[in-house]
């Protein structure tokens, strides 16, 4: 059973309605208590998620790669110069993120600088 199928035989459920027969379920049964409907709906949004294709952003080359130490040089003399970041992160194939946690590392930003820094 894929994770489609499992989410129509909870809606199914969830409807009142038994999915091997199509028959109204009883009144007594515990599908219709309140509680368990709630736990049903829950379910079905977890599949519905699991469902939905995963948006991956396509990360940058060198995204997860060690520094060398000439490429932090060249990171702290660029930024040193001016560079903002987002040219800083496009220049060496890395993201915004990873060239903030840098400059921090090497003392050029300061945390709280880090956090608010958009350029």
């Amino acid at each position: 059973m894929n994770p489609s199928e499992a989410r129509q035989i909870l809606e199914t459920l969830v409807n009142g309605v038994d999915p091997a027969t199509g028959e109204v379920l009883a009144e007594q049964t515990p599908f219709n208590r309140l509680v368990v409907v709630r736990a049903l709906f829950q379910a079905i949004r977890a599949l519905e998620q699991r469902e939905k294709p995963a948006r991956t952003r396509p990360q940058p080359g060198n995204a997860g790669k060690p520094w060398s130490k000439e490429e932090d040089k060249s990171l702290l003399e660029a930024y040193d110069a001016g560079a903002p970041i987002k040219h800083l992160a496009e220049e060496h194939a890395r993201t915004k993120g990873a060239i903030q946690s840098r400059l921090l590392r090497h003392g050029r930003l300061q945390p709280a600088t880090a956090d608010s820094s958009e350029s």
